[in-house]
């Protein structure tokens, strides 16, 4: 059986070598080189997979993601990254390389398939495809023909230009849910534009107009539109899904989590360190640049004393410190997203196998199905796992056609 491959990325280099065992399979990829976004992955170590890979940290709310998500795929997926040489270096349940180089996942991945025969074919742009007696892929290229076309496109993540792949699906008839930036950073009508660049650990709340909708703790990076950093990448894709229907997104800040009682706190240091000012009472306890930021808006004088601080100055400085509240009107957009939240509908493809349930022998892989998942190596998981079972399914069905 005749394969196309269109799309070089993590599910489409792994869909392309397990269906290369049984049949002729070509992978067209638009850039120079395969595997663009496996490079960058991870800071470019690449968290490739994650011990706690479970239903539980991914977006979609579907109980089909159990055929996809479950310990047998996990383990198969692990395994068939061992017999391609990676060894695993697990932090914290986050899987890294040994070596922590993406490069070394993407130079195994693509010198297996070099192996098994999968002719490569890059700087190659996919801009339409039709069935006539078979799949007939047009490119910047020329046209090539296939019985079966896994499509391994990704999203609009990341890249300038947006994926046709959507598009391509909406030919076939496929339901496209709203696409929208996820894992990215998230811009507010009131950032602290004096504090930019500060880095914090702090607890955040998501509401939805006005509605508690999730929560997360992490590193934040402040910056002169809003707000970064991985824990605010958790609840973006919320964040942007509620945007897009034009809901009010508000993330609240504890800038202070470890302190339980923040005014009893600081009266118990403010007669421990005697003769300080306010400003010098909140050193030690955060950047300068924040608790400046902070005071400025509660205006409170550098240097004055907590004692003489009215108790509805405080309540107010208690209220900013522990309880600052973003209003977020927009993301960074596609381009600076880790990922998409969006895309087709998991309900109209084959858990099992990644085929369409719409037309015959069309697959579809990774980053265009509507799921996304959290941080930490899930969604390269889901990309790795859906394009192996695309590449299974074509393997199994031509060796049950030649016997």
């Amino acid at each position: 059986m005749k394969v196309i491959v269109i799309g070089g990325g993590a599910s489409g280099l792994v869909a392309a070598i397990y269906a290369s065992l049984n049949n002729d399979v070509i992978l067209l990829e638009k850039n120079s080189k395969c595997g663009r976004k496996i490079l960058v992955s991870g800071n470019g170590k690449c968290n490739y997979f994650n011990s706690d890979f479970t239903i539980k940290h991914f977006n979609t709310e579907s109980d089909i993601l159990k055929s996809i998500i479950n310990k047998n795929n996990q383990d198969e997926i692990l395994n068939f990254f061992d017999k391609i040489g990676i060894v695993p270096n697990i932090k914290n349940g986050y899987y890294y390389p040994m070596s922590n180089q993406s490069i070394s996942v993407l130079e195994s991945l693509t010198k297996e398939a070099s192996i098994r025969g999968v002719n490569i074919i890059t700087d190659t742009n996919v801009y339409d495809i039709s069935y006539n007696n078979g799949y007939v892929i047009k490119t910047n290229n020329g046209n090539y023909k296939s019985d079966s076309v896994i499509l391994s496109m990704g999203s609009h993540a990341y890249y300038k230009e947006k994926s046709i792949g959507y598009e391509i699906l909406k030919n076939f008839n496929h339901t496209i849910n709203p696409v929208v930036p996820g894992l990215v950073q998230l811009v507010a009508t009131n950032p602290l534009k004096s504090a930019s660049g500060v880095r914090i650990d702090a607890n955040l709340t998501l509401y939805e107009d006005k509605k508690l909708i999730n929560s997360s703790s992490g590193e934040v990076q402040l910056t002169d539109y809003g707000i970064s950093g991985i824990c605010v990448f958790q609840l973006s894709t919320k964040a942007a899904r509620g945007l897009y229907l034009n809901k009010k997104e508000i993330i609240h800040i504890n800038f202070v989590p470890w302190i339980d009682n923040f005014l009893s706190y600081m009266d118990k240091r403010n007669k421990k360190i005697k003769n300080r000012t306010i400003s010098e009472l909140f050193d030690g306890i955060m950047n300068y640049k924040l608790s400046n930021s902070l005071l400025d808006i509660c205006n409170i004088k550098y240097n004055d004393k907590w004692d003489n601080l009215s108790d509805k100055t405080k309540s107010k400085l208690n209220k900013i410190i522990t309880d600052y509240e973003f209003e977020i009107i927009d993301t960074k957009g596609f381009k600076n997203a880790q990922v998409c939240s969006g895309g087709v509908a998991i309900t109209e493809i084959n858990p099992n196998t990644m085929e369409s349930l719409i037309k015959k022998n069309l697959y579809i892989t990774g980053e265009l199905i509507d799921v996304d998942g959290k941080c930490g190596g899930y969604n390269l998981g889901f990309a790795w796992i859906t394009g192996m079972l695309a590449g299974k399914d074509l393997n199994d069905k031509n060796k049950t056609d030649k016997s």
